[in-house]
């Protein structure tokens, strides 16, 4: 059974790592689409915004080409969720994923052409919102949105990883690779096509009731959904719970991110309660924790330090509760309690979840799923003037639980007396250099990346966790080091992986994490290298 537990988490693991590729472009593309309606909003530009002027026609085209990631997404999931399975050559497996898809669409678009009455679709009608059709790369065929990529680019990781090193005689050497994969995966979409023809509009008609019952679910909803999604962070499974919302066909369709892009110009003239015009959005305000709550949190950890330590503590947690803020990236401070105190972890997940479902209920909604830059372009500039009050008391509120964090966070220190940061002993400091450290540091000089932090990091990590014949498998997310190890028992206790700069370490049998930061992704790369006994650079 814990075998079985172990393969579980590994795939749970890789799954959440790759899904995360696609979905970092997201931020970005979704702020450029909402500053680029702002800028074409007559409300705030006058006549400069008028249609037919330089300025217009400038943001028009800057829209158009920020709705690509929302516009393709199936693609991109398609292209990206494979790099994060494939053994190996990800590349190759990236572009046979995306050949493989649209021979899976055009096999449908074939299927439902001449037998649509058959499956029960009317295949005449033009594809769009409620027609339970959708356009891919200019193909008509079922609109299964980013589940059905999913679910076709794990079908090609299995068959890249299973078929790419197939040995077939010389003289089809030309059908070696990723060639002999597309091949199977050719013959494979047939069957796969038929059966999803077959099940899929069972499968959308019980999407829309679930999508029914979550709208009516209301505050309760609200709270469930916040709660989960900031429970299952630290085990890295709280994609499973946000990407079906924000990108997903949960509760709407095209996921709530892309919908409120879509819609924002209606949103922003309208008087009408912002619940009552898009009640999704409740699901999307799970950020307001990210912008009011975490703040409270670390000025009460900041007032439990010592006296003398409080400087230190502080170049500690302003950097990473500005980022909170601002970009809505949380881990960096949320794993600074998380591994002293899980409890301030799990009252931080219940006032988040809390906060939600008191906007909610006052009538805020809206795409709150980051931090203050999301706020401001997606939802505060563009919807002010006729949402003030409700903007008003969102802030009003979101201030009160971040006087109720302070309290609640101050109490709980003290009352345990947890070690946060700035409460350790005298002697013990902000960081503290191992043997480990020096070893990994005199061998990075060798290399002229002595003063390196992330190479020396990244070789101090790969020693702790066994060495490289004991990794199997390695990704990343936006600050995690995610490593499938072949023995578990080769991993080093986290408080040395902590010592040598990781915020620390999250261990489900072989499947690890390794909590590193924003730099995770220099990390990654410098660890890739020692894995494969590159020159690094």
């Amino acid at each position: 059974m814990a075998f079985n537990k172990d393969k579980i988490m590994q795939g749970m693991q890789k799954f959440g790592g790759a899904m995360y590729a696609p979905v970092i472009l997201f931020a970005f593309f979704g702020l450029t689409v909402a500053l680029s309606i702002v800028c074409k909003n007559e409300g705030l530009f006058g006549s400069l915004a008028a249609q037919g002027t330089v300025w217009y026609d400038f943001w028009y085209v800057v829209e158009q080409g920020a709705w690509t990631v929302f516009s393709q997404m199936p693609i991109l999931f398609a292209i990206a969720v494979p790099i994060g399975f494939a053994k190996k050559e990800p590349a190759r497996c990236a572009m046979e994923a995306f050949v493989i898809y649209m021979v899976f669409n055009y096999f449908i678009s074939a299927f439902l052409t001449l037998h649509g009455d058959f499956f029960g679709v009317d295949f005449s009608q033009d594809a769009g919102a409620g027609t339970g059709l959708a356009m891919i790369a200019n193909i008509k065929t079922l609109d299964m949105g980013m589940l059905g990529a999913i679910f076709i680019a794990c079908i090609t990781a299995y068959l890249h990883n299973r078929f790419y090193d197939t040995d077939i005689p010389d003289w089809l050497g030309i059908f070696k690779g990723p060639a002999f994969v597309v091949a199977v995966g050719f013959a494979v979409m047939i069957p796969t096509a038929f059966i999803f023809c077959s099940i899929w509009p069972a499968i959308q008609h019980a999407i829309m009731q679930f999508q029914d019952f979550l709208k009516t679910s209301g505050i309760v909803g609200v709270w469930a959904y916040t709660f989960s999604e900031r429970i299952l962070l630290p085990a890295g499974l709280h994609h499973f719970i946000y990407l079906p919302f924000i990108f997903g066909p949960a509760v709407c369709d095209g996921g709530i991110q892309a919908y409120w892009l879509q819609h924002l110009n209606d949103f922003a003239t309208s008087a009408k309660s912002l619940t009552e015009m898009f009640p999704e959005g409740g699901f999307a305000l799970h950020g307001s924790s990210k912008i009011f709550g975490l703040p409270g949190a670390a000025l009460a950890i900041y007032m439990c330090a010592k006296p003398e330590k409080r400087k230190k503590t502080a170049a500690l947690l302003i950097p990473a509760t500005l980022t909170a803020m601002l970009c809505g990236i949380t881990e960096p401070l949320e794993f600074t309690f998380l591994f002293v105190a899980p409890l301030l972890y799990a009252v931080h997940a219940v006032l988040a979840a809390t906060l939600s479902a008191t906007l909610y209920f006052f009538g805020l909604s809206g795409n709150f799923g980051g931090g203050l830059i999301d706020a401001f372009i997606q939802n505060w500039i563009p919807l002010f003037s006729y949402h003030a009050g409700t903007y008003i008391m969102q802030i009003l509120i979101g201030l009160g639980f971040t006087a109720i964090y302070f309290f609640v966070f101050r109490f709980l220190i003290l009352k345990f007396n947890y070690e946060t940061p700035g409460r350790t002993a005298d002697d013990v400091d902000d960081k503290l250099f191992t043997k480990a450290d020096y070893q990994a540091k005199k061998e990075m000089e060798e290399i002229g990346l002595g003063d390196n932090p992330n190479a020396i990091k990244a070789k101090v990590f790969l020693d702790n966790l066994g060495g490289a014949s004991n990794i199997k498998e390695v990704t990343n997310c936006a600050t995690r080091l995610r490593v499938t190890v072949l023995n578990a028992d080769k991993v080093a206790p986290e408080s040395k992986f902590k010592k040598a700069g990781a915020f620390g370490l999250v261990k489900n049998g072989c499947a690890i994490q390794v909590i590193v930061g924003l730099s995770v992704p220099q990390v990654r790369s410098y660890f890739d290298s020692l894995l494969n006994g590159d020159k690094i650079e």
